[in-house]
């Protein structure tokens, strides 16, 4: 990738991601430097303050847009980007990504080293790969961008019942409790899944543009981030003790080869309740391990792209 001059990248932290790993961040931005290269280090404050800054930050002055956080954080920053390019184009700065958070799935997919002189070197010299994120709405609230997944059912539930406090203070093992939680709580509800027009039922779905889930757990194998297409993969069996099968399997690495288990492809996904069975919470819908919107949901391709730098 060519870079404009003067080589200048906006690197966002997120203070309170992985704060045991903040003497990553600075290796990484001590690498860049090193590299001739002017670092301009803001620290999120709040919700949305990522998204902000990728949004309105200066492009003449910015070639890289760095976020150091977890899966939520790049999402914040993958919205901002989205919206620069909501005319179709691929225009902004090139993002780049350095792993803090409880899962880091998109470091995964990307495959990358995650020591310091391998992630500056991606930010430096790495490729650029055009990615058209999914796109998540749902009624009056506004859409949402991932480059990751969308998900209902169990797995949302799960997402919804993990407070932040418990995340920071638990890391994995919140997410672990949380799905016994679920599992013992189980009620069968049955979603009505339209992909491109035909009709599925599922007791759980996601919605994915990645390979990954919650690490380096493998759920759609012909997924993949640069290849413009939904990959939806549908949990068509109901019950507790099949839900805790199907976890089994995630764990073990069989997932996609487990009965009542399918991914399906298309280009615009609708999600809704078929039948509750007399559940009464809110449905919720996970973006990107964010607990994010509620069903009904439309889940389809943004309009335009983003720049991804991957190890070169």
């Amino acid at each position: 990738m060519t870079f404009p001059a003067p080589k200048a990248m906006l690197f966002i932290v997120n203070p309170t991601a992985g704060r045991r790993r903040r003497g990553l961040v600075d290796a990484v931005v001590g690498e860049i430097r090193d590299e001739g290269w002017t670092v301009d280090v803001v620290e999120t404050k709040a919700a949305g303050d990522a998204r902000h800054l990728a949004e309105t930050c200066d492009t003449r002055r910015y070639a890289v847009i760095a976020v150091a956080g977890g899966d939520g954080t790049i999402n914040e920053v993958v919205n901002g980007l989205a919206r620069r390019g909501a005319d179709g184009s691929a225009v902004g700065p090139a993002l780049g990504i350095v792993p803090l958070g409880t899962a880091n799935v998109l470091a995964h997919e990307l495959g990358l080293d995650f020591s310091a002189a391998a992630l500056a070197r991606t930010m430096v010299s790495g490729r650029t790969v055009p990615v058209q994120a999914g796109q998540a709405a749902s009624g009056s609230q506004p859409p949402r961008c991932f480059f990751l997944m969308a998900g209902a059912g169990f797995d949302a539930k799960v997402v919804a019942g993990v407070s932040t406090g418990l995340k920071r203070r638990w890391g994995r093992a919140a997410y672990v409790w949380q799905s016994l939680i679920e599992a013992w709580r189980y009620r069968p509800v049955r979603y009505a899944v339209d992909i491109d027009g035909v009709r599925h039922e599922a007791a759980s779905v996601i919605v994915t543009r990645s390979r990954h889930y919650a690490g380096s757990f493998m759920i759609a194998p012909a997924a993949a981030l640069a290849k413009p297409l939904l990959h939806v993969c549908l949990f068509e069996r109901w019950g507790r003790a099949q839900t805790l099968c199907f976890g089994l399997a995630l764990l073990l690495g069989r997932l996609p080869h487990t009965g009542g288990y399918r991914v399906v492809t298309g280009r615009e996904v609708r999600i809704a309740v078929l039948s509750d069975a007399g559940e009464t919470r809110r449905q919720p819908v996970q973006i990107d391990g964010d607990d994010a919107l509620t069903l009904p949901v439309s889940i389809g391709l943004a309009a335009g792209s983003v720049r991804l730098l991957h190890p070169s």
